[in-house]
């Protein structure tokens, strides 16, 4: 594997008029940290979706998305003054089995910029060809992974979930080769970074101490600059990563592939692969095809959090100069885990319930609604959706005893709750069988129902109207997706 080399040069369209204003710190680190590494061109790229806010807080000129030469960029085959395209190197427990290598595999960092809001970020081409870390992989993407993903995370953003973010998505004009052929297709996401836990346990599984002591340097610098040390970085990472679970939980959402490569030290959603939202809940609900066993299952995902940030602490050790009291520190952190992420689930569902200041008591109430939605199969969304209404009562068939359950939560309802449920319960989601269906229509070279559901979902708080009803009503019968795939 060739580490550490050069920046490649870039390949520049005549003409060319897209600015981005890069400023590469990855880039600057240690060469052992990442690849430099060219996209491989397509052939006939074509622009399905660009997000003219998300360019605009980047400092990019939106009128450039509408250009021509935008699905060249975001395809790969044209590379932005300023970039310094790169592959970077992490490792990985998947499924709780180890993996010491594994890297950007279908993954290209442009760079990074800082937005006109101080915040930096990196721009990222997934699905943009093979990198040293593929592993026989032909590094490309398929056009069904990438709608999701642009739609899945771009809700999430509306939601106010801490996420990825996608700035365009084309077609590549070439086919994929999985179990079929496949339109090909490349996402350009943003992230506060895209290092990993995975990233921390590449270099201390190696002994790399000069690698791993810049990366914690630039990752408190770039994103927690008030720790002092890796201790403090822990904390701060575990108490950013349980708020995120919490999220995650209060919509229903079960990521699918919570492996170590997949937890973004910034603590946002990253990766969105077999992914999916609830509809009828149950908490044992898995939706990835390759998660047999329910290990990532919805009511899994907390304690696979713990574990998570109990690796995360096992790669900071080497950094501390007693080892043995930091074992004892870092293992006190990680159990404080369960506690910071209850506290925040509480609040959570405390505002789902219209409840402005929950307490420990209120575990029960919020446990026993989700226990009662389970045994009658409540559809998530609209249950919380509607719960303020006097058709709630509709989403059960035990209804006798969510009228018993609704008593107990009148009493705890805060005067404001109807205005505090509208701002923490959405209406619509992108329900599995809707993305399914923009997939399918995107196969075939339609992409409207792509933009309707994508203008349904970043605007998920508003009342119902007859034109976004649809995209709120469960899924049928014969309509249900019950197994996701990540696309690799």
């Amino acid at each position: 594997m060739h580490q550490g080399s050069t920046p490649c040069s870039p390949r520049v369209w005549p003409g060319f008029r897209m600015q981005i204003p890069f400023d590469n710190s990855y880039a600057r680190l240690p060469p052992q940290m990442y690849t430099a590494q060219l996209p491989t061109p397509v052939k006939a790229p074509q622009m399905i979706a660009s997000n003219a806010a998300l360019a605009t807080t980047l400092g990019i000129d939106p009128a450039d998305l509408a250009t021509p030469e935008a699905a060249q960029v975001f395809a790969g085959n044209h590379i932005p003054h300023g970039a310094a395209p790169l592959a970077q190197a992490y490792a990985g427990h998947q499924f709780g089995n180890w993996n010491p290598q594994l890297g950007d595999g279908r993954a290209v960092l442009l760079g990074e910029v800082v937005g006109t809001d101080g915040i930096r970020r990196d721009i990222q081409l997934k699905g943009s060809g093979p990198t040293p870390y593929s592993r026989r992989g032909d590094g490309r993407a398929w056009l069904g992974p990438v709608m999701r993903e642009y739609l899945v995370s771009e809700a999430m953003h509306a939601m106010g979930v801490p996420t990825t973010r996608a700035l365009a998505a084309v077609t590549t004009g070439e086919d994929v080769y999985r179990e079929e052929v496949l339109p090909g297709a490349v996402i350009t996401r943003v992230a506060q970074s895209h290092i990993r836990v995975g990233t921390f346990q590449f270099f201390a599984s190696r002994g790399d101490m000069t690698a791993l002591r810049a990366l914690t340097d630039h990752v408190i610098a770039r994103h927690y600059p008030q720790a002092n040390d890796p201790a403090a970085l822990l904390d701060l990472v575990i108490a950013r990563y349980a708020a995120l679970i919490a999220k995650w939980m209060g919509l229903g959402f079960i990521h699918g592939v919570m492996n170590t490569d997949n937890v973004s030290i910034a603590g946002e959603t990253i990766d969105y692969g077999p992914c999916a939202f609830i509809d009828g809940f149950h908490p044992d609900r898995a939706f990835s095809a390759i998660d047999q066993y329910g290990r990532y299952a919805y009511a899994n995902q907390p304690g696979i959090g713990a574990w998570n940030m109990a690796q995360f602490a096992t790669a900071l050790i080497p950094l501390m100069p007693d080892r043995e009291a930091a074992i004892e520190d870092f293992t006190a952190a990680v159990h404080r885990m369960p506690g910071i992420y209850e506290a925040e689930w509480r609040k959570v569902f405390g505002a789902k319930l219209g409840i402005a200041t929950p307490t420990e008591d209120d575990g029960a109430l919020i446990n026993d609604l989700l226990d009662l939605m389970a045994k009658n199969g409540a559809d998530f969304t609209n249950t919380f959706a509607t719960l303020h209404a006097p058709n709630a009562r509709d989403q059960f068939i035990s209804r006798d005893a969510f009228d018993a359950w609704a008593d107990r939560w009148h009493l705890r309802r805060s005067a404001d709750a109807v205005a505090m449920m509208a701002r923490a319960n959405p209406q619509i989601i992108p329900r599995n069988h809707r993305i399914e269906e923009v997939i399918v229509a995107g196969r075939n070279g339609d992409y409207a129902p792509f933009h309707a559901l994508l203008a349904a979902i970043t605007d998920p708080y508003v009342p119902l109207t007859e034109d976004t009803a649809p995209f709120a009503r469960a899924p049928s019968e014969d309509e249900h997706v019950t197994r996701t795939f990540c696309g690799t």
